[in-house]
């Protein structure tokens, strides 16, 4: 049920409520100048046990919408606090009509003011009403509902946005790591294969030194070997 569903179920619930008060007065009119009260009777019956069930029904309403979180929890507690006046005027008029007590709430005007007979007429949405609400009609009630639910929708919207641009950079970074490490894996590779072909070339300069040291030693005992020739030649 929507909010202003509610609301005017309460409104009829408090209506019948007051209808009802006024017929018990009727009726113990009727009793009090020897009138026949028999078919008011029958009427008050019936009505009294509808407006038992609009309350039950008022009740489950209220607490499903309250646990699947339809209304504001401020909201809920002051209709709740609405339902609980209204149980207690039912059973104040099934009280009356049994004639535990010997008149009912006669008049609207005490039964705007919570049943105490006396004092000005109460609007009753303004019991136990918060400070926002105060002096707000049904409609503008709902508007302000209305403004609340649209602002928290807008505020999750929001967030899941923020939230969507945090996972899109989150996945980015991943991307941006992933290639980062794959540019290391390939100088890593390079640096291995540089390392290796400098070990092969040190080892071949170091080859290369010693055979050109050899050539330089058989170089000079060939000199050698050329001069004592010479001379010997040359003494004789």
């Amino acid at each position: 049920m929507s909010q202003d569903f509610w609301l005017q179920n309460y409104d009829a619930a408090c209506r019948m409520a007051q209808e009802i008060a006024e017929h018990i007065h009727e009726r113990n009119r009727l009793q009090r100048t020897g009138g026949n009260p028999a078919k008011l009777n029958m009427t008050l019956r019936a009505s009294l046990q509808k407006l038992k069930q609009n309350i039950a029904q008022l009740r489950d309403t209220l607490n499903r919408a309250a646990a699947q979180r339809q209304i504001m929890q401020a909201e809920a507690d002051r209709r709740q606090n609405l339902v609980d006046d209204l149980a207690t005027r039912e059973t104040r008029l099934n009280a009356s009509f049994k004639g535990d007590i010997t008149e009912a709430e006669p008049a609207r005007s005490s039964l705007m003011t919570g049943g105490n007979g006396s004092g000005p007429a109460v609007n009753p949405w303004l019991i136990n009403e918060s400070e926002e609400t105060l002096g707000l009609g049904f409609g503008e009630i709902k508007h302000q509902q209305q403004q609340i639910i649209e602002a928290q929708d807008a505020g999750l919207d929001a967030l899941a946005a923020v939230i969507s641009r945090q996972k899109l950079m989150g996945q980015d970074i991943g991307n941006e790591l992933e290639e980062q490490n794959e540019i290391i894996d390939d100088l890593t590779q390079l640096v291995d294969k540089t390392d290796s072909r400098i070990k092969n070339e040190t080892h071949r300069v170091r080859l290369l030194e010693t055979k050109s040291a050899s050539c330089g030693m058989w170089v000079v005992i060939v000199l050698l070997l050329i001069a004592i020739v010479v001379v010997a030649a040359w003494q004789k």
